[in-house]
């Protein structure tokens, strides 16, 4: 299973502040989707306004990248440029 690192405050909002999940893997579609079934609301939350790292790679478009049982996912807070 892959492991999923939250943001603190979405952690807090859906998951009692718990950052750190193993989550089915496949690709960010399948991830979100368990999480989901865990966490209502999570996936919407994540879809909008984060950027992901899948083992250390980061990604901006990231919904079919594809995760790996070992991998290791953080979403993150997308930085906009100008």
């Amino acid at each position: 299973m892959a492991k999923v690192v939250l943001p603190l405050e979405v952690a807090r909002s859906f998951a009692a502040g718990v950052t750190e999940h193993q989550v089915q893997g496949g690709d960010v579609r399948r991830l979100l989707k368990d999480l989901e079934q865990s966490f209502p609301g999570i996936a919407e939350r994540l879809g909008q306004g984060f950027a992901i790292a899948i083992d250390g790679q980061i990604y901006q478009d990231w919904f079919v990248e594809k995760v790996r049982a070992d991998s290791e996912v953080y979403f993150l807070p997308a930085i906009e440029g100008g």
